[in-house]
């Protein structure tokens, strides 16, 4: 089973021709609701990867809830472990240029009140996989990632949005996911000089004795578990916006990994994962499926 701790939003996404610079207003021509927040993006990718999935989470006592819930339920993610309080529902608000590139602007709401004590009531074993991404209180994730070990499971980190993560997180970890930017914060953090993505990537590997994956947009992906270097190429896809093109990568990856296809195949599907979620316009509608996944693996990595 994977166990997402995390956060569930609404996503109010808007088309515009370029995005703005600081203090521009930009006009878009409307704008679509969708259910999204890494944690529960990540949680359907898994699921829809072909994973046992379980959220653990907070959600608000106000409309935007079952929004936010709506396709989780819907693909069978357990939702048992998510808690209504009384705190607005996590949104999130994002532009989306005429290329698919975008900004998002996120307000916690429910997000802040998430608690990892729910793990403490699972039957976690050493089979069970933990995803975490950067979007509830960091204490909390700490807590999380200690009841996984305590259970002999593994503990995956999606260290989005950027930030420096607390030592006795990075201690919890197995596999740690960034993109070129939160490679970037995680260099500054540590005091390295040398940011380079895979120079990152390598250096967490042979230093920490974690294994770290670098997504890479277009150009791909790199990771490195001990001491071996694992590059791949991006499929050609026609990029309608990369909106949950990462949280399909993480949660393809996980789902992977905890299905024993090893470091090397949850690359692949995780690439693959992310590349489709760029054909689609919006977050959790974008998810693609293991049918879908595979394909492109068979096509592209094959």
């Amino acid at each position: 089973m994977i166990v997402v701790f995390g956060s569930l939003n609404v996503d109010l996404v808007t088309p515009v021709e370029r995005l703005p610079g600081a203090g521009e207003t930009v006009i878009g021509p409307g704008y679509a609701l969708h259910p999204g927040g890494k944690g529960a993006n990540q949680a359907l990718a898994a699921c829809r990867a072909g994973a046992e999935v379980a959220l653990v989470g907070a959600v608000g006592r106000d409309g935007f809830a079952e929004i936010a819930l709506s396709l989780l339920a819907a693909d069978g993610v357990d939702l048992a472990n998510v808690a209504h309080v009384d705190a607005p529902t996590g949104a999130a608000f994002i532009a989306v240029d005429a290329a698919g590139s975008n900004q998002i602007v996120v307000a916690a709401g429910a997000n802040a009140f998430a608690r990892s004590a729910a793990l403490d009531t699972m039957p976690l074993s050493e089979r069970d996989v933990l995803l975490l991404q950067r979007e509830v209180p960091e204490a909390e994730c700490i807590a999380a990632a200690q009841s996984m070990k305590r259970a002999g499971g593994r503990v995956i980190l999606n260290l989005a949005p950027a930030g420096a993560p607390a030592a006795a997180l990075l201690d919890c970890l197995d596999v740690l996911i960034v993109n070129e930017h939160e490679a970037l914060v995680l260099a500054q953090s540590l005091g390295w000089p040398d940011g380079a993505p895979e120079e990152v990537a390598r250096r967490i590997d042979a230093e920490r004795g974690l294994a770290c994956v670098v997504t890479l947009g277009a150009a791909g992906v790199v990771g490195w578990q001990g001491g071996v270097r694992r590059r791949l190429a991006a499929p050609q896809v026609d990029v309608v916006d990369t909106v949950a093109a990462g949280d399909s990568f993480t949660g393809a990856f996980a789902a992977a990994l905890a299905a024993a296809c090893g470091f090397s195949g949850a690359l692949q599907r995780g690439l693959a994962a992310g590349s489709l979620a760029c054909t689609v316009a919006g977050a959790q509608p974008s998810v693609p499926r293991r049918e879908a996944i595979e394909a492109l693996v068979g096509q592209a990595f094959i």
